[in-house]
């Protein structure tokens, strides 16, 4: 492995994303500690001690602790997030979007991406203000009032339009998916001040019981990267031949090969969108629940709130129905079986026993259905089950589940493009290949 990273380094193409994608990374690292003025930190960081909201602790988890300090880049990613979410539903929606997608070409993507963009600035505005009427209500900022919230609201935008364009060139001049990237990387962050934080709950406690507990979470995080790997890497194989053509002299195709489809044919995005999705109407309900104006039921709001309660049974039926339809809708999105059996077609391929053309198709959406799910169903069960467990344990880790499936998914998609990038030139990969 430090052989092949050597070896990218010689590249220097490679080498430039690879630094490109460091630098960027160090950057947003950089922002995270450049405080929004107007607001007590050290009140503030005591009220996330608390541990009253989980999911506002996830949500700090995500952003690699800039909520907690209530920096510039407070909102992080989430609301680019969002908004892509918002848009690619659209697309399937609204016959102009559709056009652009399908038949503008490159300037048509470009569009979407930049109404993709001025969603994002909507949505920023909105997290914003939800967190501003948030503060004021826990009393953690000096001087309350409409010249904060402006002032707060103003520079927490800035900073998510910022960190959304790091995300943009780090997938464009970089390594690996630039919002991923970012995600990954408050998760790391948030890695060792939770573990610190986790110490000193058990105050040196040694006992066989709490000794137990922790092995066992310790063996549980262990499974799961075990089995993000085994199945991130799993695919299941259709057989495909090729018709033999004469053209001249020569003859041509007659060759056995095989379709991969990946059994987690998404990877970690649908985990990731289903997380954004359930903050987002956290931080409005919050925001409301504390108002009881003529136009505005603060009982109401409080009553959904309780909906998406972190750990409560709604929110895992929630989330789990959010990951199990993202996963099928970016799948969707991202393989198109009407175009793979056309292209099959096209060149003389066939899958042995399917006539080609629809049959084709039928074939290939059924078998694609049937991954799917199996995907989705994991993606289901190792976000969940670490949470579960842990709650069951009494733990107050709260690296679990998502955070390592997040994780340890964008590191392999990382690394299976350093390994492209690395075979197309020659090179060793780095997953070696067993000697026949």
């Amino acid at each position: 492995m430090f052989k092949s990273l050597s070896n990218a380094f010689k590249i220097p193409e490679l080498r430039k994303r690879i630094l490109f994608t460091l630098g960027m990374l160090i950057v947003f690292r950089m922002g995270i500690f450049i405080p929004t003025p107007g607001v007590n930190v050290t009140n503030l960081q005591a009220l996330f001690g608390q541990g009253d909201s989980p999911l506002i602790d996830f949500f700090n988890l995500f952003s690699g602790g800039a909520l907690t300090r209530f920096s510039i880049f407070a909102l992080g990613i989430a609301p680019y997030i969002n908004s892509s979410i918002i848009m690619q539903l659209l697309v399937y929606v609204i016959p102009y979007l559709q056009h652009l997608a399908k038949e503008s070409g490159e300037e048509g993507r470009k569009k979407i991406n930049q109404y993709t963009r001025y969603g994002t600035i909507i949505i920023a505005i909105l997290q914003a203000f939800g967190i501003t009427f948030m503060l004021e209500r826990y009393n953690v900022v000096h001087n309350p009032g409409w010249g904060f919230k402006l002032m707060a609201v103003t520079t927490l935008t800035a900073g998510t339009a910022f960190v959304m364009w790091l995300g943009e060139k780090m997938t464009e001049k970089g390594i690996g998916n630039g919002v991923s990237m970012i995600i990954t990387t408050g998760i790391v962050a948030g890695f060792l001040p939770g573990l610190i934080q986790h110490m000193k709950i058990l105050h040196g406690d040694l006992s066989a019981p709490v000794v137990i507990k922790n092995l066992v979470l310790l063996a549980l995080m262990i499974m799961t990267v075990m089995l993000v790997v085994w199945v991130q890497e799993a695919v299941r194989k259709i057989p495909v031949q090729y018709a033999k053509r004469v053209v001249g002299r020569r003859v041509y195709g007659g060759q056995n090969t095989f379709i991969p489809l990946k059994v987690n044919q998404a990877g970690v995005i649908p985990v990731i969108f289903a997380s954004s999705i359930l903050m987002f109407p956290t931080m409005i309900f919050k925001w409301i629940s504390g108002m009881d104006y003529a136009w505005v039921n603060g009982k109401a709001a409080r009553w959904f709130l309780t909906l998406f309660e972190y750990n409560s049974p709604s929110y895992y039926i929630t989330y789990s129905v959010l990951i199990f339809l993202f996963t099928f809708f970016y799948t969707a999105i991202t393989f198109d079986v009407r175009e793979l059996a056309d292209n099959l077609k096209k060149y003389g391929g066939f899958i042995p026993g399917i006539r080609a053309g629809q049959k084709t198709v039928d074939f290939l959406e059924k078998t694609l259905t049937k991954v799917t799910t199996a995907g989705a169903i994991f993606l289901i069960v190792i976000s969940l089950i670490p949470n579960f467990l842990m709650t069951a344990f009494g733990l107050n880790f709260y690296f679990g589940g998502t955070a390592l499936l997040i994780v340890v998914g964008v590191i392999l998609e990382t690394f299976n493009q350093l390994e492209s990038h690395l075979v197309t030139r020659h090179y060793e990969g780095f997953m070696k290949k067993k000697k026949a």
